[in-house]
């Protein structure tokens, strides 16, 4: 590496046990000389680090010196180092790289196997793009005694007109290997999320409260007929849910508060909201379901914004009639716009979660439409569709790290409360 006539273009790479002052120890000695860093990136293994530096040295300098000095600083340290001059073309070809789309692909699961990445890799590849980055979110990927959440992170970058059959490839390996994939472009908006809007019944809560309260009031059959009978769409949701509603009438109503405490909340949800609630966000429950079970969980959980619907009762029964308007699916998608311009909140910001037919609109209407343990309708309208996690797997889509929640969820269990909301019932 001799001087020239034209800068040149060099990746030094160190690589070997990590420990403190590395990145500080070779970056001090680049400062000494007049090179630029064009790019820098390190990653760290199971304790062994690899950093890649990309400089430029200015025509007439000598490499002899400066690779003198890294060399020996590499060798105090433990560390391997090899120098590659890139070639003009290499180097264009990076430059014009950096204006290529950038996706994020995210691997959830109880588990992350070496069949599941080398699916989601071999698709990648097969669509021309680069993985440019892997990060493993979750506190391990293999399952201990007790079922936890793993989760792996890929950067990728290519051509955008691959994004639609990706996602489409992705959702049938999901299925078939029983994990998670999902596809987000890169942006602005993706690490910053606002406003979480969830739908209540068989999302935040493990059932529907209207086939319990059928149930209660001898009539779950004839229920679970009409509601059939709307998803063959023989029926819309307003015409369903009036009848259903109606086959309620007479149910007393100290029945219909003991479901408070019959109804188990869905997998994660306490956990999610805690977090969101730390992290600052807003959260709404727009629900078809009734507004007596949506309050109780916005008194238990801090929920800023909660529309449902009301169920009638007079002289201590339910009438059976309904209190318009009924949220149904284009209520949803216009109570969420109204809450997040009253908030001051873009769309892309938003992040809709549902599992049902009438929770399309506003999947997609938020930047980030969720469908939780959905329909198989569902899943193929919504931008992301998670079936093998809790809903506390929903963080690993917004970026965020289970060890950055480690001290806080620490606190917690050393004080005895959750953070973030209050804890009356």
């Amino acid at each position: 590496m001799s001087s020239g006539t034209q800068n040149k273009t060099v990746l030094i790479h160190f690589s070997g046990p990590d420990h403190p002052g590395i990145t500080a120890g070779f970056t001090s000695i680049l400062a000494r000389y007049d090179v630029s860093v064009l790019d820098i990136g390190q990653a760290v293994v199971h304790e062994h680090l690899a950093l890649g530096i990309l400089i430029e040295v200015p025509a007439g300098l000598s490499m002899t010196p400066l690779k003198s000095e890294l060399l020996l600083r590499a060798h105090e340290l433990g560390l391997q180092a090899r120098f590659t001059t890139v070639p003009q073309n290499s180097l264009q070809h990076w430059l014009q790289g950096l204006h290529h789309n950038h996706f994020i692909i995210t691997v959830l699961g109880r588990a992350v196997t070496a069949q599941q990445l080398a699916r989601v890799s071999s698709i990648i590849a097969a669509h021309s793009m680069n993985i440019d980055r892997i990060e493993r979110l979750s506190g391990t990927l293999s399952p201990g005694e007790t079922p936890t959440n793993a989760c792996v992170e890929l950067s990728v970058s290519g051509d955008v007109s691959r994004e639609a059959p990706m996602r489409a490839e992705f959702l049938a390996m999901a299925q078939e290997l029983a994990v998670d994939v999902a596809f987000q472009r890169e942006s602005i908006f993706r690490r910053n999320r606002r406003l979480f809007a969830f739908d209540m019944d068989s999302t935040l809560i493990q059932g529907e409260v209207i086939d319990e309260l059928a149930k209660m009031a001898g009539v779950g059959e004839s229920v679970a007929h009409i509601t059939e009978a709307a998803m063959r769409g023989e029926l819309n949701f307003d015409e369903s849910f009036t009848r259903r509603v109606g086959l309620l009438k007479g149910l007393p109503a100290d029945r219909v508060q003991s479901l408070l405490h019959t109804i188990p909340l869905a997998d994660g949800a306490e956990r999610l909201i805690r977090t969101l609630k730390l992290l600052g966000y807003k959260t709404a429950i727009l629900s078809g379901g009734f507004n007596f079970f949506a309050r109780s969980l916005q008194e238990r959980f801090g929920i800023d914004d909660v529309y449902s619907n009301e169920l009638e009762i007079e002289n201590g029964e339910v009438t059976g009639r309904v209190v318009p308007p009924i949220i149904n699916g284009a209520r949803k998608a216009a109570l969420l716009k109204e809450i997040a311009e009253r908030e001051g909140i873009s769309l892309e910001q938003v992040v809709a979660v549902g599992d049902g037919a009438n929770d399309i609109p506003m999947l997609n209407l938020a930047g980030m439409g969720i469908a939780y343990r959905a329909k198989p309708l569902v899943r193929q309208n919504a931008d992301q569709s998670i079936s093998c996690l809790g809903l506390d797997g929903l963080l690993y889509l917004i970026g965020v790290r289970d060890r950055d929640l480690q001290p806080h969820e620490d606190a917690a269990e050393g004080s005895g409360a959750a953070l973030g909301f209050s804890t009356a019932s």
